[in-house]
């Protein structure tokens, strides 16, 4: 497992929380944030967006790494996701591609809640044999191509 820097983690947490604060979830009530670290130290955070029309919604982090490369940014360093109730809100498994994209096996995907960080696992924890640019014939990273 990776250390991640204690001061990371409390950034990541902080946006995630704030960002979960402001989410948009009138239908299920399960309001979620998450962010994200890049390998330059900036933190995106996004909600979660629910639409009347199921399942045109958006997750929280989708929005986080949409901010991400609209920001510039190819690379996520690590990942915090925030939620309520008594499970463990991890990513959804469309989520874990989504960040797939952007990861390495060795990313750290914190989870918590209100209180604070409940959970760390390795990405490749999280989704192991993951399908990537390698399956597709790409070599490496072709978001930096």
């Amino acid at each position: 497992m990776v250390k991640q820097d204690p001061e990371d983690i409390e950034r990541l947490f902080a946006a995630a929380r704030a960002s979960r604060a402001r989410a948009y979830a009138p239908y299920s009530g399960f309001p979620v944030g998450a962010a994200v670290l890049t390998e330059n130290g900036q933190i995106h955070a996004g909600t979660n967006v629910e639409n009347a029309a199921y399942p045109a919604g958006l997750c929280a982090e989708a929005g986080a790494i949409g901010a991400m490369v609209a920001a510039g940014e190819t690379r996520i360093a690590a990942v915090m996701v925030v939620g309520g109730g008594h499970e463990l809100v991890t990513p959804c498994g469309v989520c874990r591609q989504r960040i797939r994209e952007f990861a390495t096996p060795d990313t750290m995907v914190h989870v918590g809640d209100d209180a604070g960080v409940r959970r760390s696992f390795t990405f490749a924890e999280l989704l192991p044999f993951a399908f990537g640019p390698a399956n597709l014939g790409l070599s490496g990273d072709h978001h930096d191509e």
